[in-house]
């Protein structure tokens, strides 16, 4: 594609070379730069962009995008710009040749629930028949393959490159995650959504927003900016928690069809009768084209909800009840949300991703409610992170378990004992017995907690301290694979540890 061609898609300050050249690829990491590519210099949080454009060119660049000037080899265009990260999106989407436009384009955003909705989507989506590709948090998936993504939203253009493949693979409709970064970040710019959906909103990412209202503008972004643009307005829809008060304000704002989904009356979407157990959720759900009964094995009336957002989806897009039905009945649980990690102890151990302290509250307070036993928590707080969230989750979990066990998440490059530190201060105003990690080797009477940062060692000494009928939840990680410990990314697996010790306890019982 010529450089003139791409440079449609922009406002520019200046050019300065040759607008004729071929663009062979477009790239904002100069060690990928191939020889005929457009380099965008892209200012990051830990690197500048700007720093490395004489490796771009060095390694074949024929054009630059930059926001500020730069003298260029004779051979080498210079494009300058006003922000760099939006002329990213609007290069890569016109290179790719717009691929939002030909799929239909389903973004979830919220603090909670977006990857079991994009799920249970995904699920109900494929029950009706559809070719569907998901991009989210967990990976990226379509055509019958799984990729590794590093991020929830991928960058402007590896989004753009992923939905060109998914086109070109024959997928009908993509599901994406869209997270507050990649809103802020322009990662979605130019990228045409026909559905948006809005699970909830409460505290996270405030070491990167700074406060709610800052974090909340973004979240909107999707509904007020991207949502029903060009020809996708006609049937564009959003779907809302009516039961959650940012939602109710959102409702208010959008400026195309609004589907209401909750509990409360009111909503176009509604269950009623919501029953959850150890086992699962049920409920009937009202629709505009009528009710259905569903039976899930997804725990916790959070799940409801997630639930509710997927049905808003199905019911904004005219899909029979049927298949909705269908569709969520068919999705057996996703990974590491509340996932059970099976075991001959008759002790109940799930996994979790809960990292928010919204998000862990309402997990320990579904989990509260079904277990017979004593409810366990073992978790800890991501370091470089939102600093003040810490304590507010020691609270809760204090509050809610028996028994929690203070330990490392990914502690990156903070010391792992101050994050403990922070946590301690909100269990120490709802908790006041501490044990020693030696002292659980023979159980624990009354409830307290126990800080061991090694994660392994405290997944060791929850498992270990339970009995049979109690809940255990290991929360923070869910479904990763790794930890990250300074500047070191190690193997970790909860699932994988919580099973060696389960392992070790069905033998001992046998014996």
């Amino acid at each position: 594609m010529k450089l003139r061609s791409l440079l449609d898609s922009l406002i520019v300050k200046g050019v300065a070379g040759l607008e004729d050249q071929v663009i062979e690829g477009i790239y904002y990491d100069s060690r990928n730069v191939r020889p005929g590519g457009l380099f965008v210099a892209v200012p990051g949080f830990q690197a500048d962009g700007h720093a490395f454009i004489v490796d771009a060119v060095q390694r074949g660049a024929a054009a630059i995008v930059t926001e500020k000037s730069w003298v260029a080899p004779s051979s080498v265009s210079v494009v300058e710009v006003e922000n760099a990260r939006r002329a990213l999106a609007a290069l890569s989407a016109a290179f790719y040749g717009e691929p939002s436009r030909e799929l239909f384009v389903i973004g979830i955003t919220g603090t909670n629930g977006k990857t079991t909705t994009a799920y249970l989507v995904e699920s109900i989506l494929s029950a009706a028949g559809f070719d569907v590709g998901v991009i989210g948090t967990i990976n990226y998936r379509f055509g019958g393959q799984t990729f590794v993504n590093p991020v929830t939203t991928p960058e402007s253009l590896d989004l753009t490159r992923i939905l060109r493949q998914m086109v070109d693979k024959g997928v009908t409709h993509a599901v994406l995650e869209v997270s507050s970064h990649a809103l802020d970040l322009d990662r979605v710019a130019f990228c045409d959504f026909d559905v948006g959906v809005f699970t909830n909103l409460s505290r996270d990412h405030l070491d990167y927003h700074g406060d709610m209202e800052v974090y909340w503008q973004c979240k909107r972004r999707l509904f007020l900016e991207y949502l029903g643009l060009g020809s996708k307005q006609i049937q564009a829809a959003a779907v809302v928690n009516w039961d959650d008060s940012k939602g109710r304000e959102l409702a208010s704002e959008v400026g195309v069809r609004c589907l209401r989904v909750g509990l409360s009356e009111g909503c176009q979407i509604r269950a009623e009768h919501p029953r959850v157990t150890i086992g699962g959720a049920s409920a009937t759900v009202k629709t505009p084209k009528g009710a259905f009964d569903f039976s899930s094995p997804l725990i916790g009336r959070h799940n409801v909800y997630n639930v509710l957002a997927a049905t808003g989806v199905a019911a904004a897009m005219g899909l029979p009840v049927a298949a909705i039905k269908k569709g969520i009945e068919s999705l057996k649980g996703v990974p590491g949300r509340l996932e059970p990690v099976a075991n001959e102890a008759g002790i109940y151990v799930f996994v979790d991703y809960a990292h928010t302290p919204d998000a862990l509250e309402n997990v320990l307070t579904a989990l509260k409610e079904l277990t017979s036993g004593r409810l366990i928590a073992i978790f800890g707080c991501g370091g470089d992170r939102d600093r003040d969230k810490r304590p507010m989750m020691g609270a809760s979990a204090g509050r809610l378990c028996d028994l929690c066990l203070l330990t490392s998440d990914n502690p990156r490059t903070e010391s792992p004992e101050a994050i403990l530190l922070d946590i301690l201060a909100g269990m120490a105003r709802v908790q006041d017995r501490r044990y020693e990690p030696i002292e659980l080797v023979k159980g624990f009477d009354r409830p307290g907690y126990v800080v061991e940062p090694g994660r392994r060692r405290a997944i060791a000494l929850g498992i270990g301290a339970s009995r049979c009928g109690d809940t255990v939840l290991i929360a923070g990680k869910g479904h990763e694979t790794y930890q990250i410990m300074g500047g070191r990314v190690l193997a970790f697996d909860d699932r994988v540890e919580a099973r060696k010790i389960l392992g070790k306890l069905s033998l001992a019982t046998e014996k």
